[in-house]
């Protein structure tokens, strides 16, 4: 809508927001008109219409089996369209149109905006299986013709009131009208479903819709008075009213059509399995951040265990083992720390990665500066795990062996991702600029107990590549080649 409307249109960005407004809308109007709607904007010369949107019933059938929108109509072509927009009124006057052998029931209704037309409206009515209306059709279109009209005047949509209609509750959710006082003249069947399971007995019809919700509601004092004059639908507001094991959200929309308030429209729809099943989920997700919070404390104490019994430890071989040791359960608590502070088993791994960077650091501190570069992005938690573990042993390794005992250094960590929309792939590289692999220095076949942890982990548990060669320009560089889900595009 926005191109089109910029591309042949005159009208300005605040007219396009008024009709965005309206097709946020106007879903409910096509439901209780049982028609299809189409929005026609007059072109920049004033000498055709543009067709901007457009949408079908969910109550009845279309008129419209193409696309309309994008089309451009000129003007003369269709009269209703002209005199909508030329006299500002609701045009009905007319035979049925056949389109396809199906006679077809044509209105404009003009849409204003601070006293101007920024454009029609086109009705389409498929009359194919017109038939004795009900209660409730009667209802529905009674309650469309207002809302026209509302439209026609510029009082509808509600300015500030943008509504989700994938959460809002629809037509055929559940209807009820009321009265100017508050007082129920029509309540749908499944309005009443509704209200039943909140624990209504009776009828709704004749009775004060915000007295007898309140009377349901567990609430009392303030809230109740507040509660009266929401399902009073004296303003338009969604809210959610609980009782007796039952969950209903309502909207109210107060009726003006010809500047008076002559009643309101109440969407509502029963909510209560969504609702519990959204608790139930939201009690998972504290229980799985809780067991990862627990891991980390576990996880600590035993660092804490080992870091007490290295320090009572006459072998130096023994306490270098056992802090790395520590390290490396360090680096796993690190990961459950983070996923004890998310909602879903995915984490942010730079900063995983800038903490493992500034753990392992402390092993030479002063000496070897240690920075990351690049993005590893999200990752799932069983390859932030791993990768952590993997990243700790790789710096772990440089920071001991790439440099001598008063020689100062660098190791950057660098990550790219890579790979394809279906396979997306993390590249990671750790350089030094220290001294250099050895002599026939195989990273598959030999190292120490450090290398065989990165290999095992990389080929066995990430499902990816790990090598280990030298800098042309001095130094050691380990490449990382592995595997990961992409991120979501935002």
């Amino acid at each position: 809508m926005n191109d089109l409307v910029r591309q042949h249109t005159a009208l300005s960005d605040s007219d396009l927001e008024w009709l965005h407004l309206l097709v946020s809308e106007w879903q409910l109007l096509s439901d209780l008109s049982f028609a299809d709607l189409v929005l026609w904007v007059p072109t920049l010369d004033g000498t055709r219409y543009v067709s901007v949107a457009q949408m079908r019933p969910n109550t009845g059938p279309t008129s419209y089996q193409d696309d309309m929108v994008g089309h451009l109509v000129p003007r003369g072509r269709r009269p209703m369209l002209d005199s909508a927009l030329d006299e500002g009124r609701i045009v009905r006057e007319g035979d049925p149109e056949w389109r396809e052998e199906v006679p077809v029931r044509v209105e404009s209704i003009p849409v204003r905006r601070e006293g101007r037309v920024l454009g029609v409206i086109a009705r389409n009515t498929n009359l194919l299986t017109v038939r004795t209306p009900s209660r409730l059709e009667l209802t529905y279109l009674q309650s469309a013709s207002d809302l026209a009209q509302m439209i026609a005047a510029g009082t509808f949509p509600f300015p500030g009131q943008q509504v989700d209609m994938d959460a809002s509750p629809r037509a055929g959710d559940g209807l009820i009208r009321l009265d100017a006082d508050g007082v129920v003249q029509y309540a749908s069947p499944n309005a009443l479903s509704a209200y039943h399971r909140l624990g209504l007995a009776a009828d709704l019809v004749g009775h004060h819709l915000g007295q007898a919700t309140a009377e349901l509601a567990p609430a009392r004092g303030p809230v109740d008075e507040a509660l009266v004059k929401l399902a009073s639908g004296w303003a338009p507001r969604e809210f959610e009213v609980e009782g007796n094991d039952g969950v209903i959200q309502l909207r109210a929309i107060p009726l003006k059509p010809k500047g008076t308030h002559i009643g309101s429209l109440v969407l509502l729809r029963d909510v209560t399995e969504l609702r519990r099943r959204e608790r139930e989920l939201i009690t998972k997700d504290a229980t799985i951040r809780e067991i990862h919070h627990r891991v980390k404390n576990n996880l600590q104490t035993v660092a804490a265990l080992l870091r007490l019994q290295s320090r009572r430890m006459d072998s130096e071989q023994g306490r270098e083992a056992l802090n790395e040791a520590v390290r490396r359960v360090g680096s796993i608590a690190i990961v459950h720390e983070t996923l004890s502070q998310t909602l879903d088993e995915r984490v942010e791994f730079d900063e995983i990665a800038d903490r493992v960077l500034a753990m392992v650091a402390e092993i030479a501190p002063g000496k070897v500066t240690a920075r990351r570069t690049g993005r590893f992005g999200v990752l799932d938690a069983e390859v932030a795990t791993p990768l952590s573990m993997v990243l700790t042993e790789v710096l772990q390794n440089a920071l001991e062996h790439a440099f001598d005992q008063e020689q100062h250094g660098t190791v950057e960590a660098a990550a790219v991702r890579g790979g394809s929309r279906t396979e997306p792939r993390l590249l990671v590289t750790v350089q030094d600029n220290g001294r250099g692999l050895p002599e026939g220095f195989d990273p598959h076949r030999t190292g120490n107990l450090g290398l065989q942890i990165v290999r095992t982990l990389v080929e066995g548990e990430l499902g990816g590549t790990f090598d280990m060669v030298r800098r042309p320009e001095g130094g050691t560089q380990v490449l990382l080649d592995i595997p990961v889900r992409a991120e979501k595009q935002h």
